[in-house]
């Protein structure tokens, strides 16, 4: 084990980060397309320890499906980046930001007392020089990227696996529209579905597929988009859902009840989940989860998750579409979350659609303030919390025993009826501006319109600020 590491990497942790790249994009010359470079690491952290990554191992993940023209992300999203460096004279080949399983289990209060390890994945074109995978965080102190950790790979070393893994199973088309180094490339993978029900999962993909392209930005961009699925049969039908005591083993392991909400849809096995996945071009996944309990989860740049069988299985996709895609935060706050809230200082968030509003001349999506908005904005702030402790202490009964899920979706539509209702009226309904009450914190924190896709399950579609980031990101990836 020590020669395989002393032949393969170097460590290097601690080092301040380099200014953001140029846009200038670096030579496709570097690389070899018929491959992709996929790092697998461990992510570890705890009370003693700290946070610690290890290399696992580096193996060919199929063809390189992304674009071949920008390979340096200057978005300056998520709470992690990783850059892959020109090992000889530290040139920039490849970046991307994004968060991960870690990352939000940090942010609970389980990370104070227990250690935990999580599976983790970068992917890059295959380089045809050794390379330098810097991995770096945002700091809290000043918003930046420092270095955390490095490990200098070389492509013909014999500990890099550069075989190809047979497909776990059948892929078929959404829909196309062109070649997949030219598109954003979207995969649905069946979680859940025994093989009898996979005619089902291919009716729950398009249903799904058609909600999430009825929404701007998301409809004018279709033709930027390829979406490819997976059928992956389960041995039985369903996932695991602890909270309720119902228990399965599936091919990627997703399952309800993350960090003890039991809303909350993931996978904690990155590596079925990447092995399954790179049985077809992709750059982002959604696994759709063959359960009627309202669920679902969505991080940037790792993974998104949608139970397909409750009342508001379309919005959930589309919202938790959101939140992997786009890095988009929630906007809800009145909600039961595992994260610790309530900092009395407020950092201004990386996502695009919050603020902190700390100088209101130079927010973020100032230029999108509708003229005449004042900055914090007005809206019946106290009267919507009032009815949402309502809501949320119902919902928490409903959920407490059990009950069928015909009546959490009873209670989701009234919840609806009502918070339409009273987030269209006032001034500044339509409005953007800065609406105090986001991501998971009621002062402090403000969102840019009054209700979106993000703050609710209204049918209010992305608001602005939202539309603006998304379209942004499939600039990155379509070009």
């Amino acid at each position: 084990m020590l020669s395989l590491l002393l032949a393969l990497i170097s460590i290097a942790a601690g080092h301040a980060s380099e200014p953001r790249a140029s846009t200038l994009q670096p030579d496709a010359a570097a690389f070899a397309f018929d491959k992709t470079m996929r790092v697998d690491y461990f992510h570890t952290g705890g009370p003693r320890a700290g946070e610690t990554l290890s290399l696992d191992r580096v193996v060919n993940d199929g063809a390189w499906p992304g674009s071949r023209t920008q390979f340096v992300d200057a978005t300056n999203l998520g709470p992690y980046r990783f850059e892959a460096r020109d090992a000889a004279s530290g040139a920039l080949l490849y970046s991307r930001g994004f968060a991960s399983v870690y990352g939000e289990w940090e942010t609970t209060a389980e990370a104070r007392t227990v250690h935990r390890t999580f599976h983790e994945s970068v992917r890059f074109p295959w380089p045809l020089r050794p390379v330098r995978v810097v991995m770096q965080k945002r700091q809290t102190a000043n918003n930046e990227f420092a270095e955390i950790w490095a490990a200098e790979i070389d492509p013909a070393s014999r500990f890099v696996n550069a075989g190809a893994l047979p497909p776990r199973g059948a892929v078929w088309s959404v829909f196309d529209s062109g070649p997949a180094e030219r598109k954003v490339d979207l995969l649905l993978i069946s979680e859940g579905y025994t093989t009898a029900e996979l005619p089902k999962f291919h009716r729950d993909a398009r249903r799904l597929v058609d909600a999430l392209f009825a929404q701007e930005p998301f409809r004018s961009r279709r033709g930027d988009f390829n979406v490819r699925a997976l059928d992956l049969p389960s041995p039985a039908s369903g996932v695991n859902r602890p909270n309720a005591g119902v228990f399965r083993r599936t091919p990627l392991s997703a399952e309800y009840n993350i960090f003890d909400s039991e809303r909350y849809v993931l996978t904690l096995d990155n590596r079925a989940l990447r092995d399954a996945a790179a049985s077809a071009p992709y750059e982002f996944l959604e696994i759709l989860v063959n359960e009627r309990t309202y669920g679902g989860g969505g991080i940037f740049n790792d993974h998104a998750t949608a139970s397909v069988d409750s009342a508001f299985a379309e919005y959930v996709f589309v919202h938790e579409f959101g939140h992997h895609f786009a890095a988009l935060a929630d906007e809800y706050y009145t909600s039961d979350v595992a994260y610790e809230t309530g900092a009395a200082i407020k950092k201004e968030p990386w996502e695009p659609n919050v603020t902190a509003l700390l100088d209101p001349a130079s927010l973020k999506w100032r230029d999108l303030v509708t003229p005449g908005t004042p900055l914090p904005t007005p809206w019946p702030k106290e009267k919507f919390e009032e009815q949402s402790r309502s809501f949320q202490a119902r919902r928490r009964e409903i959920r407490k025993r059990n009950a069928p899920e015909e009546e959490m979706d009873a209670h989701f539509r009234r919840q609806l009826a009502a918070d339409e209702q009273l987030l269209k009226s006032g001034p500044y309904a339509t409005a953007v501006g800065a609406f105090e009450g986001a991501s998971y914190e009621a002062r402090g924190l403000y969102r840019p319109q009054a209700d979106c896709i993000m703050f609710t399950r209204d049918r209010v579609g992305f608001c602005a600020v939202c539309r603006r980031a998304i379209a942004r990101i499939v600039d990155l990836y379509s070009k």
